[in-house]
């Protein structure tokens, strides 16, 4: 008895020792404690937006023609009326003489039939009283009234020509504004297309060509970018939207979004959009912006202060999650009711409480429900 009882103490002791040195190890995981904090549900952009400005115009000539004079460079600021470039117009300014020159003829015209229609009026009403006393005959004094009218049209007529010369002066001058561009407001120039004594074309219908010069008003900057269509009976105007730049990395910029397309662009077919229009609340915090920057915008629709949240990314598919047993050590299976979700963070509305473990590092081997797992702190860490 006393061998048998030895011998199974042994046996005992084996399979213990077997039992521990097969045992699956527990996984080392990356945990996350179950906090209370701020989460928000937000929209972003599909593709990268656009610093723009709120006008920006681009100026060509009405017709083509050498460049006779070129005001500016690029870089220069420029004030509302100012003049910027204008074509050889030569011609124009000769029929500008003539016609000035026909007005002045046409003045002295005017004067010299004007006087003899007083002189004839004055005349027919002298006949008029001798043919009363007998002097002169019917005849004589209607001839003379006659005479009378038709040198009053003839002042009319050459009262007629002044003003016919006159508008062909305007007309003149209206030409030379084809050959002219000024500022329509003040800002920056862009881009000029041509330098002096080069030949200017404009743009035919259809065949687009490149501006003579592209003004800018960098004054009033905003963010135009695209939401994906799906997302866009989401958006109104007035939204709070937080604008981060390429050229501002780590600096988050306040904006509300100001205007939403009331179509839907298609440019590329699998990623139909909506383009919005963001205002900057402080554009003196983003500094010196310049026009075509890239910028992505973040919407925020809704946001809870102070509610259970857990990392976005911790979620498997139908809402479960994989929490921590302390006492046993392993992982269990937890289904959550989620409430406002971004890419971050997700509330919690019911399956976890405060102070609960949540496994992170879903993509370890090995981690599911009722694996053995130990935290690893060292991930933890980072």
């Amino acid at each position: 008895m006393r061998r048998l009882a030895i011998i199974a103490v042994i046996l005992a002791a084996l399979g213990l020792a077997v039992f521990w040195l097969t045992r699956p190890k527990p996984i080392p995981v990356v945990l996350q404690e179950v906090k209370a904090g701020k989460v928000e549900a937000t929209l972003a952009n599909t593709r990268a937006g656009t610093v723009e400005a709120c006008q920006r115009t681009k100026l060509s000539t009405i017709i083509g023609g050498r460049i006779e004079y070129l005001g500016v460079k690029e870089g220069d600021r420029v004030s509302k009326g100012q003049l910027l470039l204008k074509l050889w117009n030569d011609d124009q300014r000769a029929n500008i003489a003539l016609a000035r020159a026909q007005i002045a003829l046409s003045a002295k015209r005017v004067e010299e039939a004007c006087i003899a229609a007083d002189n004839a009026e004055k005349e027919a009403v002298r006949q008029g009283v001798l043919r009363a006393r007998g002097f002169v005959s019917p005849s004589k004094e209607e001839a003379a009234r006659t005479d009378a009218e038709v040198r009053r049209a003839a002042c009319n007529t050459a009262k007629a020509d002044v003003a016919q010369a006159e508008a062909k002066l305007e007309a003149t001058r209206v030409e030379q504004g084809r050959v002219a561009l000024y500022a329509p407001f003040a800002g920056t120039i862009a881009k000029i297309v041509g330098e002096l004594g080069e030949y200017s074309t404009p743009s035919p219908p259809g065949v687009p060509t490149p501006p003579a010069i592209d003004l800018i008003d960098d004054s009033c900057l905003y963010v135009k970018a695209p939401m994906d269509e799906v997302d866009a009976p989401k958006i109104e105007a007035g939204q709070t939207v937080r604008i981060t730049l390429d050229a501002l990395p780590g600096k988050l910029l306040p904006g509300k979004v100001r205007r939403v397309a009331p179509y839907v662009s298609a440019v590329e077919k699998q990623a139909r959009t909506v383009d919005i229009e963001v205002d900057f609340d402080r554009p003196a915090e983003a500094g010196r912006l310049l026009v075509g920057y890239s910028a992505d915008v973040e919407i925020v629709l809704a946001a809870h202060d102070n509610v259970l949240r857990i990392p976005t990314a911790a979620i498997q598919e139908g809402g479960k999650v994989l929490r921590f047993g302390a006492a046993s050590g392993s992982l269990e299976e937890r289904t959550i009711k989620a409430g406002l979700a971004n890419w971050e963070y997700t509330e919690v509305l019911s399956g976890l409480e405060a102070g609960d473990r949540i496994v992170t590092s879903l993509d370890r081997e090995g981690v599911k429900a009722g694996a053995k797992a130990i935290a690893d702190e060292k991930a933890g860490a980072k």
